[in-house]
């Protein structure tokens, strides 16, 4: 075990509802800590999100203690030994201590126990498995500091034993190295996840998406995805081939924008080029039905956008909406290339949404009535005509440019 290391700046271990917890957990002979991410990007100064625990005391207790003090303990996964304790809103997930006994592929028998290093030893990455006690005190039984420190994702033990305990680790394996690795990937597990790529057949689509989609987002996704392409992973979970430029590029047009990485905006810079790809990545990934209409619009017509048509723009972003038109110009800028995103034009063209809002379209039903067009089929040809006249014309707001439009549709639906 490596020595043991300190958190230097830990208030947020401290202090507030996770130090009533680890209070409530760290006594009468049982012993809880802070697990996993949490105590990882506290070690490496990054953000931390959900906060997990680890504990000696089994299911029930826990659950006994967080009702006696007040919290809502919630079974969320009581048969694997996780309670989650809500405490003024916000959730901690609290596993007691496992060891497995025998493993079959993402299923295991496990039971509870009260070995620290035997828990440690079955998660999968060893910056992963570090355990901070409640006074800071960082625990590593695995080698995760020295890793951490050398910024290497590293899996628990042999490297293929720990994938086949999880298709998905070969997944996440990248994903980590995206997000906290230096260089290029671990070399052993790099060779264990191409020998066991034929695994991610097997896996859900459901988990696949939510790992890709936290991988392309990651600070390293771009070089990442270039290995994933060159040793045969990445095919297999598009289903289709990846293009890594438009994929580069699309994270270079962020910058220049100013706007913060998309998941669905790079899975379309990767993967879509035609409504097709949109298709094919809906039923692989099982996207949403809004990723899956994302990934339609911005496949469809990308290649037309003019970035200096700023009338045009004005059309399109009145049609989209702000969210899908940011979407089909970051795309379109991103495949623009010999522009390169320093392009005044197409930087200019993405602020749009901030320096234009879309107005409402004037003219209702009752306004084609009055004029004497008869309800049904020609009372919307009238309104369709007048809309298509009035973006047209650059969506005049006076009143006598839309009276004339409506003027001009109520006469197109008079009968001939």
């Amino acid at each position: 075990m490596s020595a043991p290391a300190l958190l230097s700046d830990a208030a947020w271990l401290r202090a507030g509802a996770l130090a009533r917890l680890l209070a409530v957990l760290n006594r009468d002979g049982e012993e809880a800590r802070v697990v996993g991410g949490a105590v990882r990007n506290a070690l490496l100064d990054e953000p931390i999100g959900d906060i997990d625990l680890a504990t000696t005391a089994v299911p029930g207790e826990v659950m006994r203690r967080a009702a006696a003090a007040g919290f809502k303990p919630v079974p969320t996964g009581i048969e694997h030994g996780t309670v989650t304790v809500v405490i003024e809103g916000r959730p901690f997930e609290t596993t007691t201590l496992r060891e497995d006994v025998e493993t079959f592929g993402r299923h295991a028998n496990v039971r509870f126990g009260r070995d620290w290093r035997k828990d440690a030893e079955r998660r999968d990455f060893t910056m992963n498995a570090l355990s901070a006690t409640a006074d800071g005190v960082v625990h590593d039984y695995v080698g995760g500091l020295d890793d951490l420190g050398a910024r290497r994702v590293r899996f628990i033990g042999d490297a293929g034993a720990r994938i086949d305990e999880d298709y998905l680790r070969i997944l996440r394996f990248f994903r980590f190295h995206a997000a906290y690795g230096r260089g290029l990937p671990d070399p052993a597990g790099l060779a264990a996840c191409i020998a066991a790529r034929a695994g991610l057949e097997q896996l859900s689509r459901e988990r696949v998406r939510t790992e890709l989609l936290k991988l392309l987002i990651a600070r390293h996704a771009t070089p990442v995805l270039a290995v994933m392409a060159e040793s045969g992973l990445l095919v297999p979970v598009l289903g289709g081939v990846p293009y890594l430029a438009s994929f580069e590029n699309i994270a270079k047009v962020e910058a220049a924008a100013g706007v913060q990485p998309d998941p669905v905006q790079r899975l379309g810079a990767l993967a879509a080029r035609t409504e097709e790809d949109a298709e094919r990545l809906w039923q692989r990934l099982r996207l949403s039905n809004a990723e899956h209409g994302r990934l339609q619009s911005m496949a469809d017509g990308w290649w037309k956008i003019e970035p200096s048509d700023e009338q045009g723009a004005r059309a399109l972003l009145y049609r989209l909406g702000p969210e899908r038109f940011a979407d089909r110009v970051l795309l379109a800028w991103a495949r623009a290339w010999p522009q390169g995103a320093a392009d005044v034009a197409w930087r200019t063209l993405a602020t749009l949404p901030e320096r234009w809002i879309a107005p409402v379209f004037p003219l209702k039903a009752a306004d084609f009535i009055k004029r004497g067009v008869p309800q049904g089929p020609k009372l919307g040809a009238a309104l369709r005509e007048a809309e298509m006249a009035w973006i047209a014309a650059d969506f005049p707001g006076d009143a006598a440019a839309i009276g004339r439009i409506a003027a001009s549709a109520a006469v197109s639906a008079e009968p001939m």
